[in-house]
């Protein structure tokens, strides 16, 4: 194949894809929204795990650069119950299969693997059109256009590039986690430093709601307060509204939802350093898949949108990964190349999504379970 391909999407799915692409001499074209690499930070931390991303980062020839960026020690995961008791407080021993990074790091390295100009900045994606033949025409907000011999769209939830194979749209699970973080907390918040360990806290509830924290590098704490509410709940808060660290009548609406929890845990809220961001969860159906379309295809969230379950990062690098490979394998006949990948894509998102149904309702021991079982075998 010596048509360049065309990738919507700068994320860690498209530049995966650009990666493995790359290492088999196969030119690609990236065109991402975003004005530069460092337009916006790029999230917290991401588990990369031994079965899906980090076989997408040895294909891509990038293990040792990977290694240089685990955050030693963040493996760790304590879960408490909503009183503080302390259920699980696993160390981290050095052998676990879902070492920790920065996503902006692990971002970093992929773009620095790559050809210069690989990535165009600052092309935001008004519509994708079918031109017949496998071709498809990419119309940017500037008015601009390209033509493509193959488009995939890396795009995320709200794809403008699905459009050409599915009418499917995201839809509201029900849930939603409020974001906030908490600084230098060894010094600032050291009884909620204690509370949350060196990696992972999860504090569960049988009701459903819960709060997580993550011990990201220098000292921060990354809260995750996940509440099953409709997005009508959250449409009456005002989320600017902080006058100082931790106080204001959002953080005190978000709070009173966790009456009764222990201190060190709401404190996690009304402590914050930064105003609280709502990530209202939304997924594509659980067996989201589509006829094959010549030319076009999709990876990650753009083709699997599902609530947050930790695979969502890993699972976009492993399609771009295994959609390289397959259009290397196939040099000649990239339609082959195409339909391969989405029949086991198609799978994997389908098990995927049924296993997290059956998650849906799980209990505190169930989240012990998952935690100290063999995590090869999952």
């Amino acid at each position: 194949m010596t048509s360049p391909v065309t990738i919507v999407g700068a994320g860690l799915g498209g530049l995966t894809l650009a990666r493995v692409l790359h290492v088999h001499g196969i030119p690609a074209t990236v065109y991402e929204a975003e004005a530069s690499a460092s337009a916006r930070t790029q999230g917290g931390m991401l588990d990369i795990h031994d079965y899906n991303g980090q076989l997408a980062l040895r294909a891509a020839h990038l293990a040792e650069e990977f290694r240089g960026i685990i955050l030693e020690g963040r493996q760790a995961m304590r879960i408490l119950d909503r009183g503080g008791k302390v259920l699980l407080d696993k160390a981290d021993d050095g052998t676990g299969g879902r070492p920790e990074v920065q996503r902006g790091e692990l971002r970093r390295i992929l773009l620095a693997s790559l050809p210069a100009g690989t990535v165009r900045w600052g092309h935001k994606v008004d519509e994708a059109r079918a031109l017949g033949d496998g071709r498809h025409e990419v119309v940017f907000a500037d008015g601009s256009t390209v033509t493509t011999g193959l488009l995939v769209g890396a795009d995320g939830a709200w794809s403008r590039v699905r459009p050409l194979l599915s009418d499917a749209e995201p839809e509201y699970t029900g849930m939603s986690f409020v974001e906030t973080y908490l600084y230098d907390a060894d010094t600032r918040h050291p009884a909620l430093a204690k509370a949350v360990g060196d990696g992972t806290m999860l504090a569960l509830d049988p009701g459903g709601q819960e709060i997580h924290a993550h011990r990201e590098a220098g000292g921060t704490l990354h809260v995750y307060i996940a509440l099953s509410k409709p997005l009508e709940w959250f449409a009456d808060i005002d989320f600017d509204d902080m006058d100082v660290a931790g106080a204001g009548a959002a953080t005190a609406r978000i709070a009173a939802e966790f009456d009764g929890w222990a201190p060190e845990l709401t404190a996690l809220i009304t402590e914050s350093d930064t105003a609280p961001v709502l990530r209202p969860h939304n997924a594509l159906p659980g067996e989201h898949r589509w006829d094959r379309v010549p030319g076009v295809t999709l990876l990650g969230d753009a083709a699997h949108l599902a609530a947050q379950d930790g695979e969502g990062a890993n699972f976009a690098m492993l399609d771009a990964a295994e959609l390289a490979q397959s259009l290397a394998a196939h040099p000649d006949d990239a339609e082959t190349a195409l339909a391969e990948y989405e029949r086991v894509m198609f799978a994997r998102s389908a098990a995927a999504a049924a296993e997290a149904a059956a998650m849906s309702d799980a209990t505190p021991q169930d989240a012990i379970d998952f935690f100290t079982q063999d995590e090869r075998t999952r």
